[in-house]
């Protein structure tokens, strides 16, 4: 009685008669309602693999037909059968070419001397399993691959032991104006100015006492042409065809710290502004009220003396706003600047 309950569609290359009842009984004595198609040619085997439609799970291929045999048969079924396990049954038994058709594409070899319906069963269940498994990994690769080189953020992998470049996106190219030819001889030194490399060499002694951890940080970098950058940057480690390596994400900063400092400048400024308004201008503006309830008395010999005093009081006050007036004049330049 059948155990496995997953309906396979499965495609049976075979020209003999015999060996097709055979293995077809093996199919329903161990899955339930399997969906079984039979080619006895490999001319018909072709056709039946370029129609997209019947999305085969497996395929049991034998190797001795009668418009193709051995190797060549391998190769070409191999081609129209991407991402669908490939078994081959054959009455062949050279090992080495057994060795060789596994080379060549085939999920697994089975004399047909040895097949019984457990080990066909367990053949088609575990290449199955195998295939799904390596397809998810290659979809996964994929994405990963879209996501790393169609980033915005320049992003790169970088080797643990040699700090070389192993990868880089476009956005890296792009932004620090060196050919992805160039970056991959280069390593992290490359980019970094040489006042800054004690700070590399203290980050990446941090990442080597803390492996497995996320790191986040600001540095300066440098460009191809020799142009400095701030730069936010996380790291996190990560394996790289089978290199220990980690991954960068960088985000320049230069004109978002440019700003910052700008605007403390001017702050700088305002406040410098805010003291000339309460102090320097107080004292001038204090001899002017002082003068006022003397000049009402009409005292006539001291009314010249006092307009003096009042004159050069104004043009003291004058002066101090003169100066206020060209510290804005800055002020406003530099914004403009900022909006340039």
């Amino acid at each position: 009685m059948p155990t496995n309950k997953k309906r396979y569609n499965i495609l049976i290359i075979e020209d003999n008669p015999g060996d097709f009842a055979l293995v077809e009984d093996f199919l329903l004595e161990q899955f339930e309602a399997p969906l079984i198609t039979h080619a006895a040619t490999y001319q018909a085997a072709n056709v039946l693999l370029s129609d997209n439609k019947n999305n085969f799970d497996v395929i049991l291929l034998d190797l001795s037909l009668p418009d193709k045999t051995g190797e060549p048969l391998i190769k070409d079924i191999v081609d129209f059968s991407i991402n669908i396990p490939l078994i081959v049954l054959t009455g062949y038994t050279d090992f080495d070419f057994s060795v060789r058709s596994l080379s060549l594409g085939v999920s697994d070899y089975i004399l047909k001397d040895e097949l019984t319906a457990i080990a066909l069963h367990r053949s088609i269940v575990l290449n199955f399993e195998r295939k799904k498994i390596v397809s998810q990994l290659e979809e996964s690769e994929k994405r990963y691959g879209e996501v790393f080189h169609f980033s915005p953020l320049p992003t790169w992998i970088v080797s643990v032991d040699t700090m070389r470049f192993l990868d880089v996106n476009q956005a890296a190219i792009d932004n620090y104006g060196y050919t992805r030819e160039e970056l991959l001889t280069m390593t992290l030194i490359d980019i970094r100015p040489v006042e800054e490399l004690p700070a590399l060499e203290r980050g990446l002694a941090q990442d080597k006492e803390n492996p497995g951890a996320v790191s986040h940080r600001t540095m300066i970098h440098k460009k191809k042409n020799g142009e400095l950058i701030n730069v936010d940057i996380q790291i996190a480690p990560f394996v790289y065809n089978g290199i220990k390596a980690t991954i960068a994400v960088t985000t320049d900063i230069t004109d978002r710290l440019n700003y910052i400092k700008a605007i403390e400048e001017r702050n700088n400024q305002l406040q410098e502004i805010s003291w000339i308004q309460s102090h320097i201008i107080r004292a001038p503006l204090s001899r002017i009220m002082g003068l006022i309830p003397l000049i009402r008395d009409k005292n006539i010999d001291e009314q010249e003396k006092m307009l003096d005093f009042l004159e050069a009081s104004a043009n003291e006050l004058d002066e101090v706003i003169k100066n206020i007036t060209d510290k804005t004049k800055v002020v406003d330049y530099k914004r403009n600047q900022l909006k340039k």
